[in-house]
């Protein structure tokens, strides 16, 4: 082990300290033997326990931990609080601007453990609720974890939609007349993606002059595929074939497999390659057009041959916006300015669900501070009639599975979303106790994203789907389908099960600023792969319908 291995124990065991707030003179001793052995000359291993006790601000303590790495290949007091402290804490080290007293705060007081969920946090405008997170730190760290992330080489899908729209287009003006088309996992619309693919009646060693002109450097290896990786992370392939085969080539990589046997086994395939486009192929069958993200299994199919492709829900169809958070709480407008936005992109109505008092780390509204947002909502809803606002809550769904009001401040609600926030990591058991129980509660209207996941970052609670799923329809419960690009949860593969069973779904934004309710979008995306239909979707109720749809189940419920 060399010297700059050393130093960079004892500096990561500073650095720890600090995290978990031990003692600051040891922490800063330990920093300073590392920032000492950065300029030691010597090889500290030919060195004797003198000579190491004997260098510039080391001493007989520090010697005796650098002996113990020299002797065993690692330092047992580093070892110890590394297996304390969450892997995803150790890794914010690695984010420039925040420093172990940051981090700290970030851990111990916000209860954020991976860079992933602080991103997140960083979306929802939490970190300038913090000492020391002004707005201009809030937004120097997203920028820098997502330049972070990106260098990890997978991407949620809302982040490279453009960037994939715009590689092909360039693609296409360069290798004209050659063709180049997208598939696999962006064609698909997947969640995430590792790698953006494309198929091409281009040669490799074309791509590869004609590309490297335009400073993309791509490689080529001998199965006649180029590579190469964007400037932000992402990564590219390019599969190149015959011009004979790329229609069918293409058409195959943007099918599951599932999919794919299902149709070959009921038409020609090879005949797609007559054809300039798939539309013109699925038209020449006579059977509807399948976009590639409904190319799931047979039931895809069976949309297309029934020509019922267009019943599948469409952005249009979303008539208001249920789950958005102002700056009561932790989003950044206020009401007024939640209230025009929707207004101006057609939206009937504004459900506002801000966070409950135990959401302490988003400023959640303790009872006086409801009491004075209602009477805000009821002032502009007579200024802004016929446009409504609701007034919701995102009420924590607390440990024992309570939600966090009294039944007096909860019959104040017009409908409450019940999401688990805290204490993330259960068993299965737990979290279906938890989770079961709010249900139950009468008030709980929307179960607000199901297990908790944020994509490539936090895999959420286990739960039995399907037991969640029929409790809902026993206590007439929507089941939201959360449509930040990070959460999309619950899962699109769940939503064909909910509707046979009868619960409505609500696609969501959980917008914490105007252009968040743009993300309605991708949580459409993800139902149109579960097949949802709009009159399944509660945000695609006209006014008059929501409106019926609160009545109903507060009468109902007794409420």
């Amino acid at each position: 082990m060399n010297n700059s291995q050393i130093a960079d124990i004892f500096s990561l065991l500073a650095k720890l300290m600090d995290i978990h707030g031990e003692n600051s003179f040891k922490s800063k001793s330990y920093a300073n033997v590392a920032f000492q052995l950065d300029k030691v000359t010597g090889n500290l291993a030919e060195m004797d326990f003198a000579q190491i006790a004997g260098l510039k601000g080391i001493g007989d303590s520090a010697a005796k931990k650098i002996a113990e790495i020299l002797a065993t290949g690692e330092l047992k007091a580093l070892t110890e609080i590394i297996d304390k402290t969450p892997p995803g804490v150790i890794e914010m080290l690695n984010i420039k601007g925040l420093g172990p007293k940051k981090i700290q705060t970030v851990w111990k007081e916000m209860e954020i453990e991976n860079i992933g969920e602080l991103l997140y946090a960083c979306n929802e405008n939490r970190l300038t609720l913090y000492k020391g997170f002004g707005e201009k730190t809030q937004n120097n760290v997203r920028e820098t974890i997502e330049y972070y992330l990106g260098n990890q080489g997978s991407f949620l899908y809302a982040q490279l939609e453009l960037v994939a729209q715009q590689l092909l287009q360039q693609m296409s003006t360069i290798i004209a007349p050659c063709k180049i088309f997208s598939v696999g996992a962006m064609a698909m619309h997947d969640d995430t993606i590792d790698v953006m693919e494309y198929v091409s009646d281009a040669t490799a060693q074309m791509l590869v002059e004609t590309l490297s002109e335009h400073g993309l450097h791509p490689t080529e290896d001998e199965r006649n595929i180029v590579s190469f990786k964007l400037e932000t992370g992402v990564n590219i392939k390019i599969v190149c074939v015959e011009n004979s085969i790329l229609m069918q080539t293409a058409f195959e990589k943007r099918c599951s497999a599932d999919f794919l046997q299902t149709f070959q086994s009921k038409y020609n395939l090879p005949s797609i390659n007559k054809f300039e486009s798939e539309q013109h192929y699925f038209e020449s069958l006579n059977i509807s057009f399948l976009p590639p993200h409904l190319r799931i299994d047979e039931v895809g199919l069976q949309l297309a041959e029934t020509n019922t492709v267009s019943s599948i829900i469409q952005t249009a169809d979303i008539k208001g916006i249920i789950h958005s958070h102002s700056n009561w709480s932790d989003g950044g407008f206020s009401l007024e300015q939640m209230a025009d936005a929707a207004i101006m992109k057609g939206y009937e109505y504004l459900v506002i669900s801000d966070h409950s008092k135990t959401a302490f780390y988003a400023n959640g509204l303790y009872e006086e501070r409801v009491q004075a947002q209602h009477a805000q909502i009821d002032e502009l809803n007579e200024k802004l009639a016929p446009f409504k606002i609701f007034k919701s809550i995102e009420s924590d769904i607390l440990n024992d599975g309570s939600l966090d009001y009294s039944s007096n401040i909860l019959s104040t609600f017009d409908l409450v979303i019940a999401s688990v926030h805290s204490n993330l990591k259960m068993t299965e058991e737990k979290a279906m106790q938890r989770v079961l129980k709010a249900i139950e509660n009468p008030y709980t209207t929307i179960l607000g994203h199901m297990t908790g996941r944020l994509l490539l970052s936090r895999k959420g609670y286990p739960l039995d789907h399907k037991k969640i799923i029929d409790a809902c329809v026993a206590n007439q419960v929507v089941i939201e389908l959360n449509a930040h690009p990070r959460r999309l949860d619950m899962d699109w593969r769940w939503i064909r099960y909910a509707i046979e069973k009868g619960v409505l779904i609500s696609i969501d934004p959980d917008a914490h600023s105007l252009s968040g309710f743009d993300d309605v979008r991708y949580g459409v995306i993800a139902a149109q792969k579960g097949l949802l239909i709009p009159t399944k979707n509660l945000s695609s109720f006209s006014l008059p319908a929501f409106e019926q749809f609160i009545a109903d189940r507060k009468k109902l419920k007794g409420i």
